[in-house]
């Protein structure tokens, strides 16, 4: 039987030419993607009084104020008995903000809160919210026609090619990797406004 012969190449072998080659430094991936970036879609003001009527008027003032636009009544959907609420009734008056308004009313709201917020406060689809218990923390006059009012705060987080999902036409599904996680939002919040994560309320 006639035996193979085995040519072997001349100079290095692969594996030592690879020890040879400078190793680059690893990067994250997606790290300096401006398509992966945070930011504020909108914020979301709410005032339930859980009633209609003059209550309800001056809460709308308020919101009219911070905000200078128009806000919008909310009303049930159920009938509650114990509360006196009737279904269709406005109970509730709310405002949606954009833009550069919406961070600087958010601002405002995170430095009453002393940039301090719990991990309840995200949750798993990348928002975030919180309360404030007196409206004129924010700067704004107490007018006594109006009183005191508190106030909900709700942050909707996104990144670019969000509207592919909100658009009226030719919708489609957005990735699971381009959405916020909790995580994430929570590690924006800490690097945008050098904020505190609380521990969670024991239960």
């Amino acid at each position: 039987m006639a035996k193979k012969k085995v040519f072997q190449k001349k100079g290095k072998s692969k594996t030592a030419q690879q020890q040879m080659l400078p190793v680059a430094p690893m990067k994250k991936k997606h790290e300096n993607n401006p398509m992966r970036a945070i930011s504020i879609r909108k914020l979301c003001l709410n005032i339930c009084v859980g009633e209609s009527g003059d209550r309800l008027t001056r809460a709308a003032k308020v919101l009219e104020q911070l905000t200078g636009q128009q806000p919008v009544f909310s009303k049930a959907r159920y009938t509650v008995r114990s509360f006196g609420i009737r279904k269709n009734e406005k109970i509730a008056v709310h405002c949606t903000v954009r833009g550069a308004k919406a961070e600087e009313i958010l601002e405002k709201g995170l430095k009453v809160k002393e940039y301090e917020l719990r991990k309840e406060n995200f949750s798993d689809a990348g928002n975030f919210g919180f309360g404030i218990q007196e409206h004129i923390d924010l700067g704004i006059k107490y007018d006594p026609g109006i009183g005191i009012y508190g106030l909900d705060f709700f942050v909707v987080l996104g990144r670019a090619g969000y509207n592919v999902r909100d658009r009226r036409r030719k919708k489609n599904v957005l990735g699971v990797r381009h959405r916020v996680t909790r995580e994430e939002s929570m590690k924006w919040f800490q690097q945008k406004y050098d904020g505190i994560i609380l521990p969670g309320k024991a239960k």
